[in-house]
């Protein structure tokens, strides 16, 4: 005798079959419903289990509602119940379509991320007697670390005798700092430390389109 298979589990009263057609699926259905919550940055509509909650946005009256009668506002307008502040009592909550909400978020997080970027220092290493060949081979190379965003570090390093001419390294690096004046910005004016002189130039902010 052939052992009766166990139907497919359906939420009551939704039609709903995973992996079938559920363009049948009742006015109000939620969109996150049935998202594991481990998967969830916030609780979200029968996951937020507390009695009552506090609802916030521009598309409800502000207010403290039972859970149930948030959750079936939400479900009128098609959209998500979701916990934004789960620390107070009651927790904050808004009705939102929670998939644009992740997807938006996601979005902006990126974006700071980008802007938050660390600078990377380039060095440009250069020494008293550097000839003008040299010279403009290494500052389109500094021009190219600018317009990416990056300082350069430029400096002539002295070795033995060389370090009587700190007038030429000098010189040099501000000469270097007035070649890439279109591309960055001298921090500081050039200064020994050991036996290196130093300069710092860091990238001029984007011009606003």
């Amino acid at each position: 005798m052939a052992v009766p298979q166990k139907p497919a589990y359906r939420p009551p009263g939704t039609g709903f079959r995973p992996g079938g057609n559920n363009s049948n699926r009742p006015k109000g259905f939620f969109k996150g419903r049935f998202q594991p919550q481990k998967e969830a940055e916030h609780r979200i509509n029968q996951f937020i289990r507390v009695p009552q909650v506090r609802l916030v946005g521009d598309n409800v009256e502000q207010g403290i509602y039972t859970t149930q009668e948030a959750l079936k506002m939400a479900q009128d307008m098609e959209l998500d119940l979701v916990e934004i502040s789960p620390k107070v009592d009651p927790p904050v909550c808004r009705i939102i379509d929670y998939n644009k909400f992740l997807y938006d978020k996601k979005k902006k997080d990126k974006e700071l991320k980008a802007k938050s970027k660390a600078t990377e220092i380039k060095e440009i290493r250069f020494t008293p007697n550097t000839d003008e060949h040299d010279f403009d081979f290494k500052a389109k190379h500094a021009e190219g670390f600018l317009k990416d965003g990056n300082k350069v570090k430029a400096y002539v390093q002295f070795k033995g005798r060389a370090i009587q001419f700190q007038d030429r390294g000098q010189l040099l690096l501000l000469k270097f700092a007035e070649r890439l004046a279109d591309f960055g910005t001298l921090e500081n004016l050039p200064k020994l430390e050991g036996r290196r002189m130093l300069a710092m130039i860091a990238p001029k902010p984007a011009k606003k389109k």
